[in-house]
């Protein structure tokens, strides 16, 4: 019996040897056969197990840095996603609280909502050229949409005066006025707009026709002003600068081909911490 005894605690004292088997280093954080150890046992070749701990390690490294730039999970985040995640199991939150590995599946919502939140981070400036979306998706689509392109000068308020509505529409007339006769719209909107665009002579992107003040805005003839019209952030009038056509999926495919951008040089960027960081696969732990 004494035998026995020895022989399983032996083997007990292996397996928690083995579980907590340090199998690579990333800068200070240990990687251990058991924080891994579902994703290495279906594993089908050491191959495999290496690309299973290099993912371990980018999500090590993007969660360091969303740490150092204070963009981690907030606890009303996870705790939004649990419910989420309760939801879709027909389950209460009660019930997940109560599930054996919990606590592993908390650590999961948080690390997968931080990386998110430091992808978003990292990825917010990407853009692609206006020209290469027209270029490269489809224009073949069944039916189109018409955009244009318009300078607007938005007046939100007026110094001193009670009646803010007549006053405000009062400037704009004059403003109006002399536009006609002549003046420069980009100049008056540089100098009297009180909404951003301001910086570029009230020049909008380009908008889809798809409501009656745009559609009113759409019938304006060259350098013809529009009458006065209510926008979220004021009164205004506008001058059309330019129109056209383009197929119904164009913004689907403008935002894949952005995704797909970004994408990329997210992955680019994540390269970039492995190169700054130190890591170390013991290999022959495998």
């Amino acid at each position: 019996m004494k035998g026995i005894l020895s022989l399983l605690l032996v083997f007990n004292i292996s397996t928690v040897l083995a579980e907590n088997t340090i199998i690579a280093l990333v800068n200070n954080t240990t990687i251990t056969y058991k924080s891994i150890e579902s994703a290495l046992l279906n594993a089908s070749s050491n191959e495999n197990k290496v690309n299973i701990i290099n993912k371990r390690i980018n999500d090590i490294l993007q969660l360091e840095k969303a740490k150092e730039l204070r963009i981690e999970a907030s606890l009303n985040d996870i705790n939004l996603a649990l419910v989420e995640i309760s939801k879709s199991n027909n389950i209460s939150l009660e019930q997940i609280k109560a599930y054996p590995e919990f606590l592993s599946l908390r650590d999961e919502v948080s690390e997968k909502i931080s990386i998110l939140n430091l992808q978003r981070y990292i990825t917010k400036d990407v853009t692609i050229d206006e020209n290469d979306a027209n270029n490269t998706c489809s224009k073949k689509a069944a039916s189109t949409i018409k955009q244009i392109k318009i300078a607007q000068i938005i007046i939100s308020k007026v110094e001193d005066l009670n009646d803010q509505d007549t006053a405000i529409k009062g400037f704009l007339k004059k403003l109006s006025n002399h536009i006609s006769k002549g003046a420069s719209f980009e100049g008056f909107a540089k100098l009297h707009s009180q909404h951003s665009s301001y910086l570029n002579g009230g020049t909008t992107d380009w908008i889809e026709v798809d409501n009656p003040t745009l559609a009113m805005l759409d019938l304006l003839k060259d350098n013809e002003v529009s009458k006065i019209y209510l926008t979220d952030f004021g009164f205004a009038i506008a001058i059309k600068l330019e129109e056209r056509f383009v197929s119904s999926n164009l913004r689907q495919c403008t935002e894949k081909l952005i995704y797909l951008k970004a994408e990329k040089f997210y992955s680019n960027w994540v390269n970039g911490l492995r190169e700054t960081a130190y890591i170390k696969i013991y290999h022959d732990v495998l």
